[in-house]
């Protein structure tokens, strides 16, 4: 990784705020600080160290826990006094175990959803969100849902589904209307979110297989 070329404006501490942003889902996960020392270490090493304002030390992130953070990217802000990080986590970032640090809301309330929702962030927004409520739904009585039918049905039917859905999408995109064509997407996605599910086959799983491909040199 090539070091920043931009001239950093550090506090009064001889710090600067950093930013980590989850590579593949977009999620915020933590806000830590460096000084010099551990930007150049982050920068020839390829996972991210921090300053602790605590201990007054250097601090490699998840060097006890396994959970490092492999950076993708690093950027500066406008004024040149932030940082953002782009990084791959290893694990859980918080030290609470939860994917992000920022899982609590204004009124102390913690946000305590299943895997895919707003817990994990997105991975394409609403399209991730949704992936966590058809895994919630996987289980649920036939009764209560659609998504709970089309699981109770099994693999063969799901996947015939998703062919289905192929197939409108593509008439749509020849011979039909935005409007249709949109309505047929959304069924397309909605389906394959089923089949991904059922085969235990993570929404993360698929946009890091697009990030490698555009990435190929991070594989």
């Amino acid at each position: 990784m090539t070091p920043m070329s931009t001239t950093l404006k550090y506090d009064a501490n001889g710090l600067i705020a950093a930013i980590v942003q989850d590579a593949i889902t977009g999620r915020v996960l933590m806000l830590g600080w460096m000084n010099p020392e551990s930007l150049e270490l982050t920068l020839n090493n390829g996972e991210v160290w921090f300053y602790s304002r605590s201990r007054q030390e250097l601090w490699h992130k998840g060097a006890t826990s396994g959970n490092v953070l492999r950076v993708r990217e690093l950027r500066a802000d406008c004024d040149s006094d932030a940082l953002l990080i782009r990084a791959e986590p290893a694990g859980p970032t918080c030290h609470t175990g939860k994917e992000s640090c920022f899982w609590q809301i204004l009124d102390g309330k913690a946000i305590d959803k299943a895997i895919g929702t707003a817990e994990t962030g997105p991975a394409a927004g609403f399209i991730d969100e949704l992936a966590g409520i058809i895994a919630q739904r996987r289980t649920a009585s036939p009764d209560s849902s659609y998504t709970a039918r089309l699981f109770a049905k099994g693999r063969h039917k799901i996947a015939q589904k998703v062919g289905e859905e192929g197939l409108e999408v593509a008439m749509a995109g020849v011979a039909q209307d935005d409007d249709r064509l949109i309505d047929e997407s959304a069924d397309l996605i909605y389906h394959l979110l089923v089949l991904l599910n059922e085969r235990n086959v993570s929404l993360r799983q698929v946009v890091q297989r697009l990030s490698d491909r555009h990435y190929p040199s991070n594989t």
